[in-house]
């Protein structure tokens, strides 16, 4: 197979359909084998639970060309269990482990020439979602799912790739306390539009948005956690109410093991912000995006970093979880799956 005929380096994050994707259907309390397709399009019953009471729950991870020219993904078994979890939180019934898996191995395999080139600064975004298929009109769980995996590929998250980024405290709240702000469902998304197109229109790329019961406390961003550095710290935050983010796990593991940083997972009051050396938002599809300054009002918090470039402590975790990812440094154990 042949690499298909596209800008690598000009893509944004933005859908390009693929040839190929999977599906697995779930009734009568079981999943079906599964199967790749080339259909884009999904029929669908007007009243299907997903449509009337947004019962759907997703992940994301990518594909990679290593430097060895070999494709592989990035901790899928992790993007599994926390779809799982998600799943659990909207009564629906979870996708194995060992499928998911074989499912995403499959989908990457049968899209192999839409996997960007190494070096090229793309990559191949992987999107695995759930959601109640059946018509529902009284408020309560589907008793029919489907599970389905697209795949695209994509450029930087944020346009201005490694350029830092200005972004504003959230006039409105992302998660309640024992709500759904620790899974990955479609809802929660829905929620901040509103608030990101307001950020936007105002000039700011992401809203960080506070603890909702105080208003006191860093959370996360629309779209990313967020994580600091203050000396020879590495200081994101601990919250029952946030996604628990594969990258921001991930990059502590190299800030403690790879780079000797001492790692802590906190509260982070929103005092604190003018006392942190670097700023930075981290998810599947940024890896990380340097901030330069946050604004709360008419207060400007720039960070000693700059707005020019990636801080030093953020470089050197971007550079070694991205060398990690492409082949370039030495993996734990596990955390990269060759396609094969």
């Amino acid at each position: 197979m042949a690499k298909k005929d596209l800008d690598w380096g000009s893509l944004g994050f933005s859908y390009i359909q693929t040839d190929k994707r999977y599906v697995s259907r779930y009734k009568d309390g079981a999943w079906d084998n599964g199967a790749l397709i080339d259909d884009p399009f999904i029929q669908m019953h007007e009243c299907a639970c997903v449509l009337q009471y947004a019962q759907t729950v997703f992940e994301g991870l990518k594909a990679y060309e290593t430097v060895n020219g070999q494709i592989v993904t990035f901790r899928p078994d992790l993007n599994a269990e926390r779809l799982a979890q998600s799943a659990a939180r909207l009564e629906m019934p979870v996708f194995p482990k060992e499928r998911f898996i074989d499912a995403v191995k499959q989908v990457v395999k049968a899209n192999e020439d839409w996997v960007p080139p190494y070096g090229s600064g793309a990559t191949l975004y992987v999107r695995p979602y759930l959601y109640g298929s059946n018509p529902v009109i009284g408020v309560k769980p589907a008793e029919e799912y489907e599970f389905r995996i697209l795949t695209t590929p994509v450029g930087p998250y944020f346009k201005g790739g490694a350029k830092p980024l200005t972004i504003k405290i959230a006039d409105f709240d992302r998660a309640a306390p024992r709500g759904t702000g620790h899974i990955k469902a479609g809802l929660n998304y829905a929620m901040s539009l509103h608030a990101i197109v307001q950020a936007h229109a105002q000039g700011f790329a992401e809203n960080l948005y506070p603890d909702s019961a105080t208003r006191t406390k860093v959370e996360e961003t629309g779209g990313a956690n967020i994580i600091f550095i203050k000396g020879n710290k590495f200081v994101t935050v601990g919250s029952p109410t946030i996604l628990p983010s594969i990258t921001r796990r991930s990059l502590e593991y190299v800030a403690e093991h790879y780079l000797g940083l001492e790692v802590e997972e906190r509260d982070i009051p929103l005092t604190e912000l003018p006392e942190f050396d670097e700023c930075g938002l981290c998810g599947t599809a940024a890896v990380i995006s340097p901030v330069g300054k946050i604004c709360n009002g008419d207060q400007e918090i720039c960070f000693p970093s700059g707005m020019e470039k990636m801080g030093p402590t953020i470089q050197k975790l971007y550079d070694t979880l991205t060398g990690i990812q492409m082949g370039r440094i030495e993996a734990p154990e596990g955390w990269i799956v060759p396609v094969e």
